[in-house]
């Protein structure tokens, strides 16, 4: 198995499994490997050192710090707040506009919902000062995870 450090050109950072070098390659090709973050297809593999498996010798070194990068706290940061918007609200699809504005006027229960709507519609709801916030769910929590 070979796990590679993936990166799309939105610069969302992932890792990938293959069975190998050329398992890669074929997927890639074929337009299969994408973004768990935004679903793009523009991926790039990134330099990675290799592990070496020392054994007793790697047990005996010292500890070091290690110190995650900023981009992949902020993604992670990211995920958690999608993850919690969607199991706090309901999905009204691309009813959005129509529930927001009945629910702003007082026709439909108050609840948090989410959905689609056109930058037109969303204009709309600004300029009636409906308080909407447009927020990209990556492509990976629209759906079951394998």
């Amino acid at each position: 198995m070979k796990v590679l450090n993936l990166q799309c050109s939105q610069a969302h950072g992932f890792e990938g499994w293959f069975a190998s070098e050329d398992d890669f390659q074929g997927q890639l090709a074929r337009g299969l490997v994408e973004c768990p973050m935004c679903g793009d297809k523009a991926v790039a593999k990134l330099p990675s050192a290799p592990r070496l498996n020392l054994g007793a010798a790697e047990a005996a070194a010292p500890k070091q710090e290690v110190m995650s990068a900023p981009n992949a706290q902020l993604q992670a940061a990211w995920m958690q707040l999608v993850k919690q918007v969607m199991a706090n609200t309901e999905d009204v699809g691309e009813r959005f506009a129509e529930e927001a504005r009945k629910i702003h006027y007082g026709e439909s229960e108050e609840r948090g919902i989410r959905g689609q709507a056109s930058k037109e519609e969303t204009q709309s709801l600004l300029e009636e000062g409906i308080g909407v916030l447009p927020l990209p769910i990556p492509k990976g929590l629209k759906g079951p995870l394998q």
